[in-house]
């Protein structure tokens, strides 16, 4: 059976332009990982098409060249494009220059050395094989954000493509006179189209499911963060510091916490205006994640209260306490134009803690003898409690 290489190619660019469309439609394009997908899938339809074209042109003529060359810059600018954005999904920040570098160096050894016909398939298909390698090996390792499962679509799509490519550089660099052009039924060029075909749908479904998941992450974020300070929520901590005390349920004394009110809130808000309470907040947010060590979680509780869970004990609550008065000294009168104290109850696990609800009362009732006996103190739950039963 013999297949026509230029109708199967015809339909492959014909598919990576409607999917380039599609990309387009569905990711918003808001970040930069979505840019770089939208584009890759942009550079690949109008590489293909381009290198279609330079079929009807003279060969080895000037329109040849050049309409060959661009095609090479920009189905090597999309796999580029492609790495970059799976990066990103996978949670890596820091991008390898490398799939660009060798984008850069084929489009430029191409042109150059387009007269050898032996030189410019070897050179192009090598190049393109090892830009494959490099995204194909990245895809595997571990990544940084969630399981990714997306991950294999593009993996077994490139793997495939990128041996075949491989077979083409080594049969155009060292047996000229047996590879013909591309357009030639040959068995490598038949098996470099299907391939091709099924690669190009492969990461674009990869592409898609990856930016859904990351959509998915999104929500889940904004499900689990206070909006205005970017700190867990109520809801979201309260999940998590139950989680904790379950699996210290064995280990009394190990999990503090602490609840904190900002002193005369609403005389901030009141003099200075909402705004200035806004920026209060997020300060106060800020300057307590800064004060965490790992393991120690931080949310807003409500209003102007805040919590924070701190594995370790009673002694690591008064670390962390400390570490936060002394950030506030050094910093919010200087950051905001006026002071910011705040009055704290501190309370941690006892024997039959089964629910965090039991340690935030006690906690509530401690901040409360706080803010009542002046305020801008931290006052221990277990004190409170002795002090209670000294006076009974």
């Amino acid at each position: 059976m013999s297949f026509d290489i230029a109708s199967i190619l015809v339909a492959m660019t014909l598919g990576m332009a409607t999917m380039a469309l599609a990309l387009f439609a569905v990711m918003d394009g808001a970040n930069r990982a979505a840019r770089f997908a939208q584009v890759s899938a942009g550079l690949q339809a109008c590489g293909w098409t381009l290198l279609l074209v330079s079929g009807l042109a003279a060969p080895l003529s000037r329109a040849d060249a050049i309409l060959s060359t661009l095609s090479m810059a920009f189905i090597s600018g999309s796999f580029a494009c492609s790495a970059a954005a799976f990066e990103l999904w996978a949670g890596r920040k820091a991008l390898h220059k490398t799939p660009a570098v060798l984008g850069i160096f084929l489009t430029a050894g191409y042109g150059l050395g387009f007269a050898d016909y032996s030189f410019r398939v070897g050179w192009a298909n090598g190049l393109l094989a090892l830009q494959m390698a490099f995204i194909t090996v990245t895809l595997l390792k571990k990544p940084a954000a969630g399981m990714a499962r997306w991950r294999w679509l593009p993996i077994v799509g490139l793997t495939v493509q990128g041996m075949v490519t491989a077979c083409r550089a080594v049969l155009g660099a060292f047996y000229p006179e047996d590879f013909p052009a591309f357009l030639t039924p040959h068995p490598v060029n038949v098996v470099f189209a299907f391939a091709g075909n099924c690669t190009a749908i492969l990461i674009m479904i990869g592409m898609l499911l990856a930016h859904r998941d990351e959509a998915v992450q999104a929500l889940e974020r904004l499900a689990a963060t206070d909006g205005l300070t970017g700190v867990l929520n109520r809801r979201a901590w309260l999940a998590l510091a139950n989680a904790r005390l379950a699996s210290h349920a064995v280990d009394a004394g190990r999990i503090g916490v602490l609840i904190i009110d900002i002193d005369h809130f609403k005389h901030i808000n009141d003099t200075r205006g909402h705004e200035a309470g806004d920026r209060t907040l997020q300060l106060f947010a800020r300057l307590m994640q800064e004060a965490c060590c790992p393991g120690e979680l931080v949310c807003r509780y409500g209003g102007e209260e805040f919590c924070v869970l701190v594995p370790g004990g009673q002694g690591a609550v008064a670390n962390f306490d400390r570490r936060l008065r002394a950030s506030l000294a050094g910093t919010m009168f200087d950051t905001l134009g006026h002071q910011v104290t705040y009055s704290a109850g501190l309370v941690t696990c006892m024997p039959g803690d089964q629910q965090m609800s039991a340690l935030l009362l006690r906690a509530d009732e401690a901040l409360y003898h706080a803010k009542a006996t002046g305020r801008n103190r931290t006052i221990d739950a277990v004190n409170l409690r002795s002090l209670a039963e000294t006076a009974n």
